[in-house]
C-alpha cells in the first residue's frame, strides 16, 4: 500500500500551489525540499536587520478579476492570510535620451506616451488593444484548463474563438513591435521590463509577454514581508491538512514498477548523510527541472521523457545584487519603484542581446527600491533594494574560488558605482551589499544554467507548446517554471494548480 496518495519533489511555487490543493481536498502529501526553506526562488533570506528578496520585484495581474491567480488564491485562503501591497506605478525607464515614468493603468499609460510621441499615436494605441486581447483569451482558456476541457477538440474552430492566441503563436515581440511603432526608443519603454521574461526581444513569444505585461498594466502587487510568507502559507496549508513538509531533503531517485512511478529515494541533504529512505505513492508530482527529473528515473525509463526535451532550449539567468540601505533612498531624492536603466550603448531592440553577454559596465540594469512601499523588509528609516541584470551561468563557471570571489566584488563594485550614479549620495548608505550569481541560484535551486524561468520562453516553447503537466512515465506528472504554463511567479502557480486538478482527475 502507499504511504501517501502524492509525493512532490521540491518546494517551490509549483509544488507549495500543487501540495496545498491537494491536501486542501483531502489527500496525504508527502513534500520533499531540498533546501532548509520552502519555496524556491519565492524566498527570503536575512541578513543583519535586513530582510532580502530573492526574486519577487512585482506580481502581476493580481488586481484583474479574470487573472487565475484570483481563483487560485480565493480557494487556498491566500488572500485572508498574505498582505499584498499596490505598488505605485509600473516603471521608470531611463536612458541617456529618455527619462519617462510609466503608469500602471493603460488609459494613463497610452495618454502619456502619445503626448511624449504623438506621431506613434496608433502603433501606441495598436499595441495595448493587441497585448489587451491577447491577455484576455488566455485567461478565457483558464477555465477550460481548469474544468480539464481537452483543447485540441476545440482547434478546428480555435481562431474563431481565440483569434488573437491562434495567429499570434509563432509572432515575437520585436517583430511586432517594429511592425507597428518607427521610433526606437518607444520600443525599448515598451519593453523595458524584458528581462522579466527573457534576454532577446526577437525571440520573446509575443503572447507570453503580453499576458504578463497587461497584468501589469492593470496593477502591480507585492507581498508585504517578502515572497517567503507566501510560500511558507503554503506549505502550512500542506501541514495544517494533514500532509508532511520535510525540508533539506534531496530526492535521488523516482522509484519505477510496471512503467509507473510509485514512489522516490531521498535522503538528508547533509554532506555527512548517507541513508538512502524512499517513500511510495499513488502519484509523483516533480516540482524541479525537467532535466534533472530525466536523470532521476530509472535508466530504462529515460529516453521517452529525454527525448520530448532534449532540443528545448533553456533560458537565461539573473545576476542580483542585495542592498541594506542605513537611509531610505526615497530620503535621497528617488521616487520610484522599478528603475530600468539603459546604457547609450542600447539605441535599438536589436541591442539588447548583445548588451547582456556584454561587459557589466555597460550592462543595462533595474533598481527596485523596496522602501516607496510599507514592504516589512527594514526597520524604520532603513531600507532594502535590489539591482538586477540579466546574466549566463557560462559568465562564472570555470572559476577557482579565489576567482570568482574576485570577479563578485568587481562586479559589485560597478554596480555600486551605476547606483550612486542614478541616485547620488546612496553609496555611503550601504550598511549591507551582497551579489547573487547565476551559480547562486543553480547551488540554491538546482536549476540547470542558473535558470529562474525554466524554458525559453520562446514561441515554439510558449503555453501552446510547453511540456504538459502529465510526464511521458504514468503516475508521473510536472508542477513548475519547466511545463505548462511556463516561468514566472505566476506561471508556477498555475502550473502547480494545473497539475492538482489533472491529479484529482484522475483520482
Amino acid at each position: 500500500m502507499p504511504n501517501y496518495d502524492a509525493i512532490i519533489i521540491g518546494g517551490g511555487l509549483g509544488g507549495l500551489v500543487a501540495g496545498a490543493k491537494l491536501a486542501k481536498e483531502g489527500k496525504r502529501v508527502l513534500l520533499l525540499e531540498q533546501h532548509n526553506i520552502p519555496g524556491g526562488c519565492a524566498t527570503t533570506f536575512e541578513r543583519n536587520e535586513f530582510t532580502m528578496e530573492v526574486g519577487l520585484h512585482e506580481m502581476d495581474g493580481l488586481y484583474d478579476e479574470t487573472d487565475p491567480k484570483q481563483i487560485i488564491f480565493k480557494d487556498l485562503g491566500v488572500f485572508e492570510n498574505v498582505a499584498f501591497l499596490k505598488l505605485p506605478e509600473f516603471y521608470r525607464f531611463k536612458n541617456n535620451r529618455m527619462d519617462v515614468v510609466v503608469p500602471d493603468n493603460a488609459g494613463q499609460a497610452i495618454e502619456l506616451l502619445t503626448n511624449q510621441f504623438p506621431e506613434e499615436a496608433k502603433g501606441i494605441k495598436t499595441f495595448f488593444r493587441k497585448i489587451f486581447a491577447i491577455r484576455k483569451e488566455a485567461n478565457q482558456t483558464f477555465p477550460l484548463w481548469y474544468r480539464r476541457w481537452k483543447l485540441y477538440m476545440l482547434m478546428p474552430i480555435f481562431p474563431a474563438i481565440f483569434p488573437n492566441l491562434a495567429f499570434n503563436s509563432y509572432a515575437t515581440l520585436g517583430k511586432y513591435l517594429d511592425s507597428i511603432i518607427d521610433n526606437e526608443d518607444l520600443k525599448l519603454i515598451l519593453a523595458a521590463n524584458i528581462g522579466y521574461y527573457h534576454d532577446d526581444p526577437y525571440s520573446m513569444s509575443l503572447i507570453y509577454f503580453a499576458v504578463a505585461q497587461a497584468g501589469y498594466y492593470k496593477g502591480g502587487t507585492y507581498i508585504k514581508g517578502g515572497s517567503q510568507k507566501l510560500s511558507d502559507y503554503l506549505a502550512k496549508v500542506i501541514k495544517d491538512n494533514g500532509g508532511e513538509v520535510l525540508l533539506q531533503h534531496l530526492v535521488t531517485g523516482i522509484i519505477v514498477e510496471n512503467e509507473r512511478a510509485v514512489g522516490v529515494n531521498y535522503k538528508q541533504n547533509r554532506k555527512s548523510a548517507t541513508e538512502i529512505m524512499n517513500a511510495h505513492a499513488k502519484v509523483v508530482i516533480a516540482n524541479a527541472a525537467i532535466p534533472n527529473v530525466v536523470d532521476m528515473l530509472p535508466e530504462k525509463n529515460r529516453q521517452a521523457q529525454a527525448n520530448q526535451v532534449k532540443n528545448l532550449q533553456k533560458a537565461c539567468s539573473l545576476i542580483t545584487i542585495y542592498f541594506g540601505f542605513n537611509k531610505e533612498p526615497k530620503a535621497l531624492g528617488n521616487k520610484h519603484y522599478s528603475t530600468f536603466v539603459f546604457d547609450d550603448s542600447i539605441k535599438t531592440l536589436q541591442d539588447i542581446p548583445a548588451n547582456y553577454h556584454g561587459c557589466f559596465a555597460e550592462r543595462g540594469y533595474v533598481f527596485v527600491d523596496y522602501s516607496q512601499i510599507e514592504s516589512g523588509l527594514a526597520p524604520e528609516g532603513k531600507s532594502v533594494g535590489v539591482i538586477c541584470t540579466i546574466d549566463y551561468l557560462s559568465d562564472w563557471e570555470n572559476l577557482s574560488s579565489k576567482e570568482y570571489k574576485a570577479k563578485k566584488s568587481q562586479v559589485a563594485q560597478i554596480f555600486r558605482e551605476k547606483l550612486e550614479k542614478l541616485i547620488p549620495g546612496i553609496d555611503k548608505e550601504i550598511g549591507w551589499c551582497e551579489i547573487g550569481t547565476p551559480k547562486t541560484i543553480k547551488r540554491y535551486t538546482l536549476n540547470p544554467h542558473g535558470t529562474a524561468y525554466g524554458y525559453a520562453q520562446i514561441p515554439k516553447q510558449s503555453a501552446s507548446f510547453r511540456i504538459p503537466v502529465k510526464s511521458k512515465v504514468k503516475g508521473l506528472y510536472f508542477a513548475s517554471a519547466w511545463t505548462n504554463p511556463g516561468g514566472g511567479f505566476t506561471g508556477a502557480i498555475m502550473s502547480g494548480w494545473f497539475c492538482a486538478n489533472e491529479v484529482l482527475r484522475k483520482k
